[in-house]
């Protein structure tokens, strides 16, 4: 039910021309709140503008978009209840063949750019008392085979939400990371083809030793994607971050990131190993993987 403390505030979505983060900002402003819904292009600002959603053009890694979104925020009379940070990319490689100019752009996008956008937004969020929810993954709390960059940034983002909410706490705002498993939405597909750009450029010798483990992953991360939550289900799990009066510190999207957060926490490393190994197994190319590849590659994928 929309209240009208609800119709004076606003929530400011980054990444919100697909999947997650447009599931999101149309909950949200279903629910009664002005979103300011961070979009790259022209045409997903079209495809998404309606009652209660206003697009923003808004690329996290360029300075002046973030200084622009700070002073529309600053000129509106609505407080600002909560700053998702949605905004992302997949870029799944081994750590050996990623380039770094790859790795540097996956922090700047997955980490760097949140930062940004929260540092402009904190004073707001500080007057306000409102919300930062971090949209992490269940890859910031197990690195799997070949996510060691996206990962990486996702570990890194739940340390600075950690410490950010320490931070902030005492002042009144809250911090919550959401951590999803498989959703039905776009970056899974993008995220495979990107892999296999990547795994184009390998050398000889990096393609014997982890071609099948890029396809065993590829396959894997689309079954995980086609079997997991809808978007709009998604969307209803950040929007109870958003909403509820005191939000837990931590949120899991789907039945796997409930699993694999459980499992990190109770398994020692080299039992995850094994299992994650298992799991990854049926997913090689015929004569690609079995217990062979299991010994090569003890870090291998549970799930997107």
């Amino acid at each position: 039910m929309t209240t009208s403390s609800e119709n004076e505030k606003l929530i400011v979505v980054t990444g919100a021309s697909t999947g997650m983060g447009a599931s999101a900002a149309r909950e949200l402003a279903g629910q009664g709140f002005h979103v300011l819904a961070g979009v790259r292009r022209d045409r997903d600002a079209d495809a998404i503008r309606s009652a209660g959603i206003e697009p923003v053009i808004l690329d996290i890694t360029k300075s002046d978009h973030v200084e622009a979104l700070a002073a529309r925020v600053a000129r509106d009379p609505r407080a600002l209840h909560a700053l998702v940070n949605n905004a992302g990319i997949q870029v799944n490689a081994p750590v050996e063949s990623l380039p770094m100019a790859q790795w540097r752009w996956v922090f700047e996008v997955n980490l760097f750019g949140h930062i940004a956008v929260t540092q402009a937004l904190l004073p707001a969020l500080l007057r306000s008392k409102g919300r930062v929810i971090n949209i992490s993954s269940v890859g910031g709390k197990v690195a799997m085979a070949t996510y060691g960059a996206y990962a990486g940034a996702k570990f890194a983002l739940e340390a600075v939400s950690d410490s950010l909410r320490r931070e902030v706490a005492p002042l009144g705002v809250h911090v919550v990371v959401v951590e999803p498993g498989g959703v039905r939405t776009e970056m899974a597909a993008r995220g495979i083809t990107t892999a296999n750009d990547l795994a184009a450029n390998m050398t000889p010798e990096q393609d014997e030793r982890y071609g099948s483990l890029v396809e065993a992953t590829n396959t894997l991360m689309a079954t995980g994607t086609s079997s997991g939550v809808t978007a709009d289900a998604a969307a209803r799990v950040i929007a109870k971050a958003v909403t509820t009066r005191r939000p837990r510190t931590r949120y899991t999207i789907g039945r796997d990131a409930a699993l694999v957060t459980r499992l990190a926490r109770i398994l020692p490393d080299r039992t995850l190993d094994r299992v994650t190994a298992a799991n990854l197994r049926r997913h090689y190319p015929k004569g690609g993987g079995g217990a062979d590849a299991e010994r090569r590659s003890p870090f291998l994928g549970l799930c997107t």
